[in-house]
């Protein structure tokens, strides 16, 4: 999935949605929030967090079962009915709500990542179904279906990915305290949790902020490159989709600033996005928009 403030970003996105497409958003933005509070939630609800994650399992494969139930013609409940008007409406395909329930129950069972690759495999299916989904709320058909898209969808796989890793670094302190979640990988970095924990308590101590300041760099170079990929993206999209993509992929590049701007300590402090940040980032963004940036339409 896209981390939490990815979701809580959704109002400052909906802004440069286009009307029609809103409650379609609405109902993809309340699908993904849903689950990612099903995933993450439960572990504020019990003491053992072994029997938050089988909760947590336990409620997924609920919600996934609603789902299914909902692309056999019988949604449970409204904020399914709204789903399924926006399944209809677009012709969307269940695999990429399935794609990211898989990643939801990932994380309730691979908590430590050890590569590179492992990583991006997960955001693979955490992250990237995402922006298939967008696109295709702008009318942007998969690869499968329009083979003139496959640039547009590779290109948005690597601001997704991005953005997911941006929002790992943000996250580091979080994740190891609240979750017992290390996404940092320990084999290419040499970093294990244990060793994080060891730095926990150590903010002022030289020996364990250079060695995490110096990982976290390497991290946030790599996680740059793919959002230089992603780059062409947002004007090969029109005038519609083309400024809500680009937004994002600000947004993201906008947190990994955050993390340099606190010396990449993020171990014990979490950079933060205000809301001047994000005005600032609209503004950006509209003006680029009425200054014809984005005229090529799909």
């Amino acid at each position: 999935m896209l981390a939490r403030d990815h979701y809580e970003n959704f109002s400052v996105l909906s802004r440069l949605v286009p009307e029609r497409l809103r409650d379609d958003f609405a109902a993809i933005y309340a699908f993904c929030r849903t689950a990612d509070d099903l995933a993450d939630e439960t572990v504020h609800r019990f003491d053992d967090i072994a029997d938050a994650r089988a909760e947590s399992l336990r409620l997924l494969a609920d919600f996934r079962g609603q789902l299914a139930a909902t692309y056999e013609g019988e949604p449970p409940s409204p904020a399914f009915q709204a789903l399924a008007r926006t399944v209809e409406k677009h012709q969307l395909p269940a695999g990429p709500f399935h794609k990211l329930l898989d990643a939801f129950e990932q994380d309730q069972t691979l908590v430590h990542y050890q590569t590179w690759d492992q990583l991006l495999g997960y955001c693979e299916g955490s992250a990237n179904p995402v922006g298939h989904l967008v696109l295709m709320l702008f009318g942007v058909r998969p690869p499968e279906e329009d083979p003139a898209n496959t640039d547009r969808y590779r290109l948005s796989d690597a601001a997704c990915t991005a953005l997911q890793l941006a929002n790992h670094w943000q996250d580091v302190r979080r994740d190891l305290i609240e979750r017992d979640r290390v996404y940092i990988p320990a084999q290419d970095t040499g970093v294990t949790p244990d060793q994080l924990r060891a730095w926990l308590d150590r903010k002022d101590d030289p020996e364990a902020r250079v060695p995490f300041i110096k990982m976290i760099r390497t991290l946030t170079d790599r996680t740059r490159e793919l959002f230089d990929t992603a780059h062409p993206l947002p004007r090969t999209l029109g005038h519609e989709a083309g400024p809500v993509v680009r937004l994002l992929v600000l947004g993201g590049e906008t947190i990994l600033r955050k993390v340099e701007a606190i010396g990449g300590t993020t171990l014990w402090k979490r950079p933060e996005v205000s809301k001047l940040d994000k005005a600032a980032l609209i503004a950006r963004v509209s003006a680029e928009k009425l200054l014809g940036r984005y005229k090529v339409d799909t």
